[in-house]
């Protein structure tokens, strides 16, 4: 039986992940408070008169900074407070949406961002959606057989969080969910469609404690499988609530 192991949000893109008990999805959204923020940069082409869903490339990410990957958060959903927490610089708690608060928080994760590097000017929301790394309202569903796969192929120990995954699944063979694009699933009492598979990038490589690049998971999934792909984007078409231990299972 394929269950749910753990699900997971990243409140501010690329600036921390939450795991989670339990989480009610919306037809048509993106996993609540999931990279319902992120922080742009010096060279971003975002409007801030007309905010709208923009590529990554806009946006501070592990990609070019995996420093960032280091980071834990956390969400107070009645106030909006974000509390960001990493080994080296310890925790901030401030509101996103308080353009007034922005300083502290720019301040506070300077530290991992080199000088050469993109810096980061401040922190900006899509309305009603989060900032994904697709142009629709995506939520990612990895299995951890698959993962377990990747590891063996690396010859060392892998961290889940690198792949940034929403929902990750117990039980099923490695490479399972190749199979399920264009297909429907229900998880708890949410349905989603399955979309594609998601094309990695550098942004793996980097340790999510460390924020260093000490795994070519890139390198592992070309010469494991011949292509760099890892994990399902999916969207949901039928609101509903996904647990912990919850059953999944492909409806078509």
């Amino acid at each position: 039986m394929v269950t749910v192991a753990a699900l997971w949000r990243h409140p501010i893109k690329s600036h921390g992940r939450e795991a989670l008990e339990t989480v009610t999805l919306a037809q048509g959204q993106t996993m609540p408070w999931d990279r319902r923020w992120a922080v742009t940069h010096d060279a971003s082409k975002w409007n801030a008169d007309d905010p709208q869903w923009a590529m990554c490339r806009n946006f501070m990410i592990t990609t070019g900074t995996p420093t960032l990957a280091g980071i834990w958060a956390t969400v107070d959903e009645t106030t909006g407070t974000v509390t960001l927490r990493h080994d080296q610089l310890g925790s901030h708690s401030f509101r996103p949406d308080d353009p007034a608060e922005h300083a502290g928080f720019l301040s506070w994760v300077a530290p991992l961002c080199p000088a050469d590097r993109a810096q980061p000017q401040a922190v900006v929301a899509a309305p009603q959606r989060g900032m994904t790394d697709t142009d629709f309202p995506s939520i990612s569903i990895m299995t951890r057989a698959s993962h377990k796969a990747v590891a063996a192929q690396l010859s060392q120990p892998l961290e889940t969080e690198r792949w940034r995954g929403n929902i990750w699944l117990d039980g099923t063979d490695a490479w399972e969910e190749e199979n399920w694009v264009g297909k429907t699933l229900r998880i708890g009492s949410a349905e989603l469609h399955v979309q594609s598979p998601i094309q990695r990038c550098k942004a793996t490589m980097a340790n999510p404690r460390t924020g260093k690049r000490d795994a070519d998971t890139l390198d592992a999934l070309r010469r494991g499988w011949n292509h760099q792909n890892f994990g399902i984007y999916a969207t949901v078409t039928k609101s509903g609530t996904i647990a912990i231990n919850d059953r999944a299972e492909v409806l078509n």
